[in-house]
């Protein structure tokens, strides 16, 4: 099916939705109203629209040109498509105007991919919203835009002005309306804007209020969280970021934010992270609760970024829309680069969050990019299945680090006037890749070709470089994680900087960004004989293989501080080492010798890189005991010493890189079986049992030593952590710690016990938590796979409208690392039908082929460099 299959005709468009909206929360239902305002571009007896999960009644028609009322004499509904068509017995003529009136009705689901009215449910045709909510009079309703009025409902005294919303109020009964109390609320008019953002919500809220001032006009927004009570009070944090991120956006941006406010909704149950509502954000607590007393530096970390993020698509994406999901990637990859590096960068330089995104984002991206299953940037999207897909790492973080790559190519201040432009040449408008690149071509007159094509192409490309004196020369071929690919998918030659750092006769280092290699290979000119480096600063998306011995040159010489090599470059060296092992292209043994001569190393990042590449080891070798057993003794080797050093007491005064490093020492330490972190982890957390003092726990420890006190402990430890999970006044950090706590047990009693909560209690948006947890223990590892291909059709069904079902997939399965895996696993879809989850389970069936290849080639090396290490 193509794209033109699946969109709309074009032959109606809406203008204008006026939609009102009861909902009752005691019933768990919900019903509307909505007249349509229409511009007829051509002669039709037929509207084609949306509507998902909703009962359609009293459906009217009037013409403005033939002052003509008529009702469907005929609609069909395709499920499949999401859609109805209506059929009217009068022709409405073209260039002409016309109402369209539905009553519909529903259930109040978790959805996430339903519809809330129906309506022309594409990107590109835009309109304005006049919202009305009717609800019960002690809750609280938000939409997108201000309340402008709002009044207790009164029987038989409004003044309904219409048949249809008389009906609707006539459903509450006698009774609701002799003992319950409701309210109408109705909402100012919204601008030009997409369906996928409109947004109302009802609930028993309360909230915490703040305002931001625009640099740009002076005007004065006021700024809310919304919360239930009992977790209020711990999204004071997530309020303060919106106000210091907003201004931030509009001086760099030059556009200012429109709307005359900006709510937050914090919901306890939500299957994606957050959702860039124009005018109200909502997302799950997870994400905008911080506990103040007790805050550690992850949750803030994340609180900062999740709600930055959002804000950056009140710009990107509510403002300046894509034109299809094709596009999403304007979206997603402006949101991540500027909501979680440019922007954060600013609030919290000391986080380095720049640094950061080499192991959070282009990591990930090239470890995806580097299936034969990947799809580009740019990827066309022909069904409702299709869309709800391209939310993964390709469309954030590859996007992402594309847009970042670019950034450094031109300079972030000339990169940030072209994304000005593009936004003032499309305010309230729809864009697709070109109407990017053109913005950002004029301001800094630089063709974009430099990276529009990495946006269009699929798969990920290394540089192999190899040396003469006086010079190298570099290839460029596309990189597969299962090795070098065959040539019927290595035909893409990509233009893409070298970013080439050499050093003068000096020492001092200078960067060339304006090299780029446009050709299968080239040859440079550079003294080997001294340092030197492709991709300097790891901006470029992309791997760059290196002869051994220089591999090790550049190790060595990047331990001497960043006078040369900077921590970017440190971070860049260690993934690429062990990416480049896992496809054969090098070896384990050197990628383990990189670590290795890192082991001095000071900066926390790349230490947080180092033991990222070690998790993997082990857990692609996890079945394996001596090589299991040998990587933990050189894990231990490499983290105890910092666990030494810093112990496990922390002090406000202290950097944040050395928190982080605390931490992250601490639980690589206790992972790689290092029996005194173990028992130090076990008595803080049996003092807590036994006290219910939590206070010798510091928070940012919590979730390792609650995993390691389960995992060492018994019954009465994993009960303690499952009624922490139970509380619902528990704080979403010691929540989520809790939920791989109870994974952690070793007791098969136990296993059972968390295999029917996850069935009969855990949130759905919780249960990727369980499963993690259950991968991350290898005694349930294989149990899990088998857990969840049990109790597929089950969490099928729970997840039915849902977009976090294809990560259950890969989470589930994906760690596995046998041949006979991978048969099982395609055995047991193959008569399934997987246009839901297709992406995610051709990934993850990948990542098994790669795992298993690296295992027959590369066990032996291993085992070979750790019984050298013995020696």
């Amino acid at each position: 099916m193509s794209n033109n299959d699946f969109r709309l005709p074009l032959n109606v468009q809406p203008t204008h939705y006026d939609l009102t909206i009861k909902t009752d929360l005691k019933k768990e239902i919900f019903e509307g109203l909505v007249k349509i305002k229409l511009d007829i571009k051509e002669k039709t007896t037929d509207l084609t629209l949306n509507i998902a999960d909703l009962e359609l009644s009293d459906i009217s028609l009037y013409s403005h040109d033939l002052r003509l009322q008529q009702i469907d004499i005929s609609n069909s509904f395709d499920s499949k498509l999401e859609r109805s068509t209506l059929n009217f017995p009068t022709p409405l003529p073209a260039n002409s105007t016309a109402i369209l009136t539905i009553s519909f009705s529903g259930i109040l689901t978790g959805s996430m991919m339903g519809r809330a009215f129906p309506c022309w449910d594409e990107p590109l045709l835009k309109a304005t919203f006049a919202i009305t909510m009717i609800s019960r009079l002690d809750t609280t309703n938000l939409s997108n835009m201000s309340v402008a009025s709002e009044e207790v409902y009164k029987p038989g005294t409004s003044d309904y002005g219409d048949a249809a919303l008389a009906k609707m109020f006539s459903t509450l009964s006698i009774g609701e309306q002799g003992q319950d109390e409701w309210k109408i609320t109705k909402f100012d008019t919204t601008p030009l804007m997409s369906t996928y953002l409109v947004a109302y919500a009802n609930g028993k809220f309360n909230h915490l209020e703040s305002s931001y001032k625009s640099p740009l006009t002076g005007k004065v927004r006021p700024l809310r969280i919304y919360g239930t009570p009992d977790v209020i009070t711990r999204a004071q944090y997530a309020l303060d970021v919106k106000a210091k991120v907003l201004p931030l956006y509009e001086r760099i941006f030059d556009v200012e934010y429109p709307l005359p406010k900006l709510d937050t909704l914090v919901a306890h149950d939500f299957d994606a992270g957050a959702m860039e509502n124009w005018g109200l954000i909502t997302g799950r607590t997870s994400g905008f609760l911080m506990d103040s007393e007790r805050p550690d530096m992850a949750t803030k970390k994340r609180v900062t970024v999740f709600q930055s993020h959002e804000v950056a698509h009140m710009w990107f994406g509510d403002i300046t829309t894509m034109e299809w999901w094709d596009y999403l990637y304007l979206n997603e990859g402006f949101a991540t680069l500027m909501g979680e590096v440019i922007i954060v960068g600013v609030l919290y330089p000391e986080w380095k969050v720049d640094s950061e995104f080499i192991t959070e984002h282009l990591n990930d991206a090239l470890d995806l990019d580097a299936k034969l299953s990947s799809h580009p940037i740019e990827v066309q999207c022909p069904d409702a299945n299709q869309i709800n897909q391209i939310f993964d790492s390709l469309s954030y973080a590859k996007a992402a680090s594309v847009l970042r790559m670019l950034c450094n190519f031109v300079r972030q201040d000339i990169f940030l006037k072209g994304v000005s432009i593009y936004l003032k040449d499309h305010l309230y408008g729809n864009t697709i890749t070109k109407d990017l690149w053109d913005g950002i071509s004029r301001a800094t007159n630089v063709s974009g070709g430099v990276t529009y094509r990495r946006t269009q192409d699929d798969g990920e490309l290394d540089y192999e470089v190899t040396e003469t004196k006086g010079e190298i020369k570099v290839r460029q071929d596309r990189y597969l994680e299962t090795g070098p690919a065959e040539e019927k998918d290595n035909q893409t030659i990509w233009t893409i900087p070298l970013s080439v750092l050499t050093v003068d006769e000096t020492g001092r280092p200078s960067i060339n960004n304006t090299a780029l290699l446009n050709t299968r290979e080239d040859t440079l000119t550079i003294d080997t004989s001294k340092p030197y480096k492709l991709n300097a600063g790891t901006y470029g998306v992309y791997r760059v293989l290196y002869p051994e011995e220089r591999l090790f040159r550049i190790a060595r010489e990047a331990t001497e501080g960043d006078a040369i090599f900077s921590l970017n470059d440190r971070i860049g060296l260690v993934h690429d080492a062990m990416a480049l092992a896992k496809s054969g292209h090098a070896t384990v043994s050197s990628a383990l010798t990189v670590l290795d001569i890192f082991k001095n190393e000071t900066e926390f990042l790349v230490w947080d890189s180092i033991a990222e590449n070690m998790g993997v080891l082990v857990s692609t070798w996890w079945e394996n005991e001596e090589i299991v057993r040998g990587l933990n003794e050189f894990r231990r080797n490499l983290f105890r010493p910092i666990v030494d050093k810093l112990g496990y007491v922390y002090s406000p005064s202290e950097s944040v890189d050395i928190s982080r490093l605390r931490t992250r020492a601490i639980g690589q330490a206790a992972t790689a079986g290092d029996q005194a972190v173990i028992d130090t982890l076990k008595n803080m957390f049996g003092y807590y049992m036994t006290t219910k003092d939590q206070s010798k726990i510091p928070m940012d420890l919590f979730r390792i030593t609650a995993i390691n006190a389960v995992k060492y402990g018994g019954l009465n430890e994993y009960n303690f952590v499952k009624s922490l999970y139970e509380d619902q006044t528990t704080p979403p950090t010691v929540s989520i710690s809790a939920m791989f706590a109870m994974c952690a047990i070793r007791d098969e009693s136990c296993h059972v016990d968390t295999e029917r909560f996850i069935l009969n209690k855990a949130r759905n948006q919780d249960i990727i938590y369980f499963i993690n947890g259950q991968q991350m223990n290898y005694d349930t590892r294989r149990r899990s796979a088998n857990f969840f291909m049990d109790n597929f059709e089950a969490l099928e069904e729970r997840y039915k409208g849902n977009f976090s079902f294809k990560d259950l997939i890969s989470a589930a399965l994906g760690n596995l690392s046998t041949e006979s895996d991978v048969e099982r696993i395609n055995k047991f879809f193959e008569a399934r039908d997987t246009s839901r989850y297709h992406f995610a389970l051709a990934q993850t069936l990948d990542s098994l082929q790669a795992s298993v290849g690296w295992i027959k080639r590369s066990t032996r090396d291993i085992s070979e460099w750790l019984e050298k290490r013995k020696l």
